[in-house]
């Protein structure tokens, strides 16, 4: 039996609302379970009974967990999620659903969802554009100018 890897995203309270963004973000995604705190335990984790505690969710046939843990943790780029994209169309829809109400844009196709969680929105093309040594300084050059990626313009470099 393989056991899959699922990522675990610790947010303070906000598990459930970012599950819920994610699956109406991507195709092919769902909310699978929420589990609740219960007052067993509450000397350790403080929440009040019924509280939201995980909630277990797929998005793209990956499975993911969101926990509600606290204003301990906070997210950082040293995490994100690349979303590898065909068309311009697929990257400004990704691009704009994650930075809507809150999230900020970065440099060469990275942003941050309001929730703080790092994702890079990729032209699919782009490793095989690096791969050209004649092309890939001036793809590299071009890209490390973009916020958002533009694919022509990549394609152009």
């Amino acid at each position: 039996m393989i056991k899959q890897i699922t990522p675990c995203l610790w947010f303070d309270n906000q598990a459930e609302e970012a599950a819920n963004l994610y699956t109406s973000v991507f195709k092919d995604s769902k909310i699978n379970t929420i589990n609740r705190y219960t007052k067993e335990g509450f000397e350790i984790h403080g929440q009040k009974e019924g509280t939201v505690m995980t909630v277990s969710f797929t998005i793209n046939g990956q499975d993911f967990t969101a926990l509600n843990g606290g204003p301990v943790f906070k997210f950082n780029e040293a995490v994100s999620f690349q979303v590898l994209c065909d068309t311009q169309e697929e990257i400004d829809f990704y691009w704009d659903a994650l930075t809507k109400d809150g999230g900020q844009e970065s440099m060469c196709g990275w942003l941050k969802d309001k929730f703080g969680v790092s994702w890079q929105i990729t032209p699919a093309i782009l490793p095989e554009l690096l791969k050209d040594p004649q092309k890939a300084p001036r793809v590299t050059k071009a890209f490390m100018q973009m916020r958002k990626f533009d694919i022509e313009t990549l394609m152009n470099a």
